[in-house]
């Protein structure tokens, strides 16, 4: 519709343009002596605009000359961006299927155009990690070095991928100088930065570290809550093995943690055979009790029954009140007779472990029941209970 708008215009002025020249009878006279020349206003119209249209692609083709060698620079600037680019993603896509040589082979030919500093970092970053993959680790940090020199300014990247990489090569320490290096940048802070540091500090067994950055990530809701609690049990655990020799040392540093805490069956199982090293079964009586109110755990309540103390009786009342509420776990009727045993109260001891054996067969409560035998005089049953505890021992060894 407008290109007929156009047509009908163009033909208006055309129609206009010949009834204008065909009544105008005027006349030019140019005179440059010893000349004189004698033209019709129509043809000098007429030439006059020919001129013009001259001139004015005269002028186009200079201007176009004269740009041709700055328009054939930026064509091929453009392809060369395009190849770069295309490369980039083709080494982007080969890297996420896991064709980590074709991933390492684009990205080096793209970083051969060399092309903006962020895209060249960014090359050099997939070829260092395809190269890794490879196990080829001198040209993983050669690449590095390429990020580094034609791309100085993007440190973060760099260096988080240089201590990923360090990481998984079990060279903590490495990793953890190039963390170091951030500074206190913003990326010092980022989420995934702490977890490298994280992950560098546990491989190297600083737990006091470990427990620090598991609080910072906590907040950040970066790990699942049942991870964190393992991984800072772990750390707890292991930091006790530390103390165990200088008991004060060992109680001070119990008490830092969390009641949360405590209540972990694992932990809890740690400390307290930390203190049974150490002679301090009260203490150890106390950890066990703690957990197991807040949390049950059935080998747990087997430990309790190997913290023997001076007073047997307040142990079995403890363990007889927990039994209200779990009298069908085996692990608690043999830890009843374990108490009984060393209380001398054979006839208890017996029917808790003949308990036991009800719910759960197994060797330990067999030879408890061999030896309690053994001691009242009951030597057949004693011979039973050591030749069924043998039997159900060497089915576990063959099973394992």
């Amino acid at each position: 519709m407008k290109g007929a708008f156009w047509l009908l215009a163009l033909f208006a002025v055309a129609v206009a343009v010949t009834l204008a020249a065909r009544y105008n009878n005027g006349y030019v006279l140019v005179v440059a002596h010893p000349y004189r020349v004698e033209l019709s206003l129509n043809l000098l119209a007429v030439l006059l605009v020919v001129a013009f249209f001259i001139a004015y692609f005269v002028v186009r083709l200079a201007v176009i000359t004269l740009r041709l060698p700055t328009e054939v620079s930026e064509f091929r600037l453009r392809r060369r961006r395009q190849r770069a680019r295309r490369m980039m993603l083709d080494g982007l896509k080969a890297f996420f299927e896991g064709r980590y040589a074709k991933a390492e082979k684009a990205s080096a030919a793209a970083l051969k155009l060399r092309e903006s500093s962020a895209v060249s970092a960014i090359n050099a970053v997939i070829a260092a990690r395809s190269a890794h993959e490879l196990r080829k680790y001198s040209q993983r940090d050669a690449f590095i070095a390429i990020a580094e020199n034609d791309a100085p300014k993007e440190i973060a990247l760099r260096l988080v991928t240089q201590a990923e990489l360090l990481l998984d090569e079990r060279r903590p320490e490495e990793a953890l100088k190039v963390l170091q290096s951030l500074g206190a940048t913003e990326a010092r802070q980022h989420t995934a930065v702490l977890r490298l540091e994280l992950k560098a500090q546990y491989q190297l067994e600083n737990w006091d570290a470990v427990l620090d950055l598991l609080g910072q990530l906590e907040q950040r809701n970066a790990f699942d809550k049942a991870l964190v609690r393992q991984l800072r049990c772990n750390a707890h655990v292991e930091n006790l093995k530390s103390k165990i020799s200088t008991p004060q040392t060992f109680k001070g540093y119990w008490q830092t943690i969390s009641s949360a805490d405590k209540k972990d069956s694992k932990l809890a199982a740690a400390a307290a055979r930390a203190c049974m090293a150490v002679g301090d079964g009260v203490t150890a009586h106390q950890i066990i009790e703690q957990s197991l109110d807040g949390q049950w755990d059935s080998e747990l309540v087997e430990l309790y029954a190997e913290c023997l103390g001076n007073d047997a009786v307040r142990q079995i009342e403890r363990a007889e009140a927990w039994l209200k509420f779990h009298p069908n776990d085996a692990s608690l009727l043999l830890a009843l007779g374990k108490l009984c045993i060393h209380g001398e109260l054979w006839g208890k001891a017996q029917n808790y472990l003949e308990a036991s054996l009800s719910l759960e067969p197994g060797h330990p409560s067999h030879l408890l029941l061999a030896q309690l035998n053994e001691k009242i005089g009951r030597h057949e049953l004693a011979k039973t209970h050591y030749s069924k505890g043998l039997e159900l021992a060497l089915k576990r060894l063959e099973a394992g």
